[in-house]
């Protein structure tokens, strides 16, 4: 057992390490214009990546609105249950996060997708559907990077394909956004 932990954490730390710290700047940089036009960010994923959306959304939207002094426009469009499967279930699947962005999103919003594999249906829909409408698009994927690394502007891929590692990673892309604003703001002032 322990050897076999040990490998997983040297493995956990390679995917850490393919963190491109220049590609996270330049997120970070589209969040911020987003912040500064008063722009609606919307976060989308599925299963873990769902629930790292919802964190991320509560972490940007609370914390790094409290450091600022003004709030972050952030929802996840994968926390309201009663939407996601009236439309799963009277069209389908695939449109669970398009039929929302169609409601909500305009020219200069900020759509982030995260996947492992890159290609979830859904996932890639709501990518070239925002693409076609002005949005910004950032993708967070493993290495086989997939439907949603090719539609995006910004991509950050995580050199791994092990679901654990990579959402693990995509978590910390996530919180690095974050504490960008929590913590440099709180430096510089």
């Amino acid at each position: 057992m322990q050897s076999w932990l040990a490998r997983y954490i040297e493995a956990q730390h390679r995917a850490l390490d393919s963190i491109p710290l220049d590609a996270v700047e330049r997120v970070v940089a589209t969040v911020r214009r987003a912040w500064e036009e008063d722009r609606q960010i919307f976060v989308i994923g599925n299963g873990g990546n769902a629930a790292s959306a919802s964190h991320f959304a509560t972490d940007l939207g609370k914390g790094a609105s409290d450091a600022l002094g003004r709030r972050f426009r952030i929802i996840t469009l994968a926390d309201n249950v009663a939407w996601l499967t009236a439309i799963g279930n009277d069209y389908c699947f695939e449109d669970v996060f398009v039929r929302p962005l169609e409601n909500h999103a305009r020219p200069g919003d900020v759509l982030i997708a995260s996947s492992v594999s890159g290609n979830s249906p859904n996932l890639v829909k709501a990518m070239e559907w925002a693409r076609d409408r002005d949005m910004r698009t950032i993708a967070f994927v493993g290495a086989k990077k997939g439907g949603c690394a090719a539609l995006a502007e910004q991509t950050i891929v995580v050199a791994d394909t092990h679901y654990g590692r990579v959402e693990d990673v995509q978590m910390t892309l996530y919180h690095l956004i974050c504490y960008a604003f929590m913590e440099i703001e709180k430096e510089t002032a």
